[in-house]
């Protein structure tokens, strides 16, 4: 089991490969094997929304014990993180692309998308999964929201590059945080001449 309030975040960030988010909505799970996520290291991030010890009602959940999940928003998007750490030490990954397995009817719905557009983006996959602001400062496995550690995968290769639309944030911009299965279809900003067939990309259990 991942320890989300000890273990450090960059490695927390990788061992989320392959687990399941789901999300519950009038009885029925929708979600998915994450395949790529961001990790954000807090006050001393320049990237991260806590950096510097910025602690505003915004990011409040942030501060709060590893397991909590933090939603903000991005040019109309929701954005969903998994706070790391104790309470105090604002850090926590960022869910960048999902690789559909429950639910994905009403998530097609969701989105009028079919095929790998519809959760290879952080945005994307809020909207399909039905994320809104409402989970900002709930509990991982305590509601709506769970991760499923015992039905995931293994990744075949996880890579790792600088994290996406990060800016002029000094050494922070170039920094190696962003993990995820390579060659799966719905890893965002994946170039199709590197795409596989996503089952290919998973260790056979």
């Amino acid at each position: 089991m991942i320890d989300l309030i000890n273990g450090g975040t960059a490695e927390n960030a990788k061992k989320l490969l392959g687990k399941k988010l789901l999300i519950e909505h009038d009885g029925q799970l929708v979600g998915g094997y994450i395949v790529e996520v961001e990790a954000y290291l807090g006050v001393v991030d320049m990237a991260a929304h806590s950096y510097n010890g910025r602690r505003t009602p915004k990011v409040e959940s942030m501060y709060k014990a590893g397991g909590t999940i933090y939603i903000y928003t991005m040019h109309g998007h929701n954005m969903i993180n998994i706070v790391m750490q104790k309470e105090g030490v604002p850090e926590g990954v960022l869910i960048r692309g999902l690789q559909p397995t429950d639910g994905i009817e009403l998530m097609q719905a969701n989105r009028d998308v079919e095929s790998f557009n519809l959760t290879n983006g952080p945005g994307k996959l809020t909207k399909a999964l039905g994320i809104t602001r409402e989970f900002n400062g709930t509990t991982l496995n305590t509601g709506r929201i769970r991760l499923d550690e015992v039905g995931g995968r293994t990744p075949k290769k996880i890579s790792s590059s600088p994290r996406i639309g990060i800016p002029n944030k000094g050494k922070w911009t170039d920094k190696p945080l962003r993990f995820y299965v390579e060659g799966n279809p719905y890893v965002s900003v994946t170039p199709k001449r590197k795409m596989r067939e996503a089952s290919t990309t998973w260790n056979v259990k």
